[in-house]
């Protein structure tokens, strides 16, 4: 039989004939795009420039293609078009100035698998904004910012102060218990207790949520999320989900605890509040706040809230125990402002050095230097290039961190780069560690608070050293691929400071 019931057709023509339809789909397709659309790179039929860009760090291919393209341009991944925004003043005319605009998510193939589109990182339309509206001002009520979690802080800093004594000045891995000092802040805001280190369901949850931050970004999953009809087969993206799933059915079991404990007179956390807001909204079918977007939400809030505070804390103490006179500044001026009292929060004003080591820490991290992808909301002009609604939108980071016009040594760790001649702390304009408009993140607030509490009881108590027979000079400032980029492991000692051998 024919192709279509026209042609007679043997194998060899029938697949001439179905390639030369989808090249001459492929070109009329390409020549419905807007003359002034951002130029890029020539895409291949179906596969688009996925193989110009480096899987395991697409960020650097990006980077290369904006020193051609300029600080807007355009690539294709598969089938998707995608548009890349590069350098501050382009980022912040989007993001900030036309912050509407720019304010959807994609939809993407791995995290709608997740959350079918609720929650409030991947969430969507009127179901997000009402979700994150609620989400502030349920965490501001809470006290994020306020006191009482600076207390929590401080409370949970003696308790990783104790792990890492624990160590007795011998080489270990910082990541489990940063993780979980970071991850028992928004615990306690959600459940309204913290768990304990040693706990088997904690740490098994902690390393799920490392394990999905890093399968996530693997080249495997950016495949899938190109092709999701690849779903059936094997791939890692069946184990991000299955991670998801776990993190999910704990959260499920603490519904129930929490559901037999309500009370609506005592809002003792997040999921209380939320569980009594979905009591007053049951009768509504319309409503968002149902118990799918409680668990996507709080699973959202509990992987955001631990693995970039405890990656950039990871970094931090790589960075000090690479270049000790900058850790030997920041010890002095602790000792200078603070001593042996408990470090506070109203501290970092009278500290500029310590704050410029830890903006700087995530100005050289990049801790998520591709962001979240945006979305456009409606058709857009941007630095005369014309941006369709419903548009892929990438705001590279990475390109705002390293912009050569706001950074004098960019792609250098340089602590001035947020002090003035005169030694005061001066925040730098191009500094978006937590994005920008109206997806910044929700949690920026706490997460300031924690990387200056955590760092400053870290420092106060400890000098961090390389194992024996490792040099400073050998330490490498190299990241792990991944959705997120925490440095590679590395083992450090920590050391008493009234001993300091």
């Amino acid at each position: 039989m024919s192709l279509l019931g026209i042609l007679p057709l043997n194998d060899t023509s029938s697949l001439f004939f179905i390639l030369t339809c989808i090249i001459i789909i492929y070109i009329l397709n390409l020549s419905k795009t807007n003359k002034n659309y951002p130029p890029g790179p020539w895409p291949l039929p179906l596969v688009g420039n996925i193989f110009s860009l480096n899987m395991k760090r697409p960020y650097q291919t990006l980077m290369e293609l904006n020193e051609k393209y300029g600080s807007v341009f355009s690539i294709q991944m598969g089938l998707r078009k995608v548009v890349v925004l590069c350098g501050y003043e382009t980022v912040k005319e989007a993001l900030i100035s036309q912050a509407d605009q720019f304010a959807e998510r994609p939809d993407i193939p791995i995290f709608w698998q997740i959350t079918k589109g609720n929650g409030i990182i991947f969430g969507h339309g009127d179901s997000w904004k009402t979700i994150r509206r609620f989400t502030l001002t349920v965490l501001r009520d809470l006290g994020m910012g306020k006191k009482n979690i600076e207390e929590k802080i401080i409370e949970e800093s003696e308790h990783l102060v104790k792990q890492f004594e624990k160590q007795n000045g011998q080489p270990f891995q910082t990541t489990i218990p940063l993780n979980a000092a970071t991850s028992n802040i928004i615990v306690s805001l959600l459940m309204g207790k913290r768990m304990e280190y040693e706990d088997e369901i904690f740490q098994r949850l902690l390393i799920m949520n490392n394990e999905s931050f890093t399968l996530t970004g693997s080249p495997f999953v950016q495949l899938y999320n190109m092709y999701p009809m690849i779903h059936p087969l094997p791939g890692a993206h069946h184990k991000v989900l299955q991670c998801q799933d776990n993190l999910k059915a704990f959260f499920r079991k603490i519904f129930i605890q929490q559901r037999e404990l309500l009370d609506e007179n005592d809002k003792r956390c997040y999921i209380d509040i939320f569980m009594n807001k979905l009591e007053e909204e049951k009768s509504n079918p319309s409503s968002y706040f149902h118990e799918w977007n409680l668990l996507c939400t709080v699973t959202n809030l509990f992987v955001a809230g631990t693995e970039t505070s405890s990656s950039t804390l990871s970094w931090a103490l790589l960075i000090m125990t690479k270049y000790p006179h900058i850790q030997k500044k920041v010890h002095e001026e602790i000792d200078n402002v603070i001593g042996g009292s408990t470090p506070r929060i109203h501290h970092r004003q009278m500290m500029p050095f310590t704050d410029a080591v830890i903006h700087e820490t995530q100005r050289f991290a990049d801790i998520i230097p591709m962001n979240l992808p945006h979305e456009t909301t409606t058709d857009v002009n941007l630095k005369g290039y014309f941006i369709p609604k419903g548009t892929y939108i990438i705001p590279l980071l990475r390109s705002v961190h390293r912009d050569k016009n706001h950074w004098k040594n960019p792609d250098e760790f340089d602590p001035q780069h947020f002090l003035n001649e005169e030694g005061k702390f001066v925040k730098g304009e191009a500094f978006m560690p937590f994005s920008a408009g109206r997806r910044v993140c929700v949690g920026e607030t706490l997460a300031r608070m924690e990387l200056f509490l955590f760092f400053t009881f870290l420092l106060q108590r400890f000098s961090f050293h390389p194992p024996a027979g490792v040099k400073e000079e050998d330490i490498e400032l190299s990241s792990r691929g991944g959705l997120t980029l925490a440095p590679l492991p590395l083992l450090l000692r920590a050391l008493p400071r009234h001993t300091n051998t």
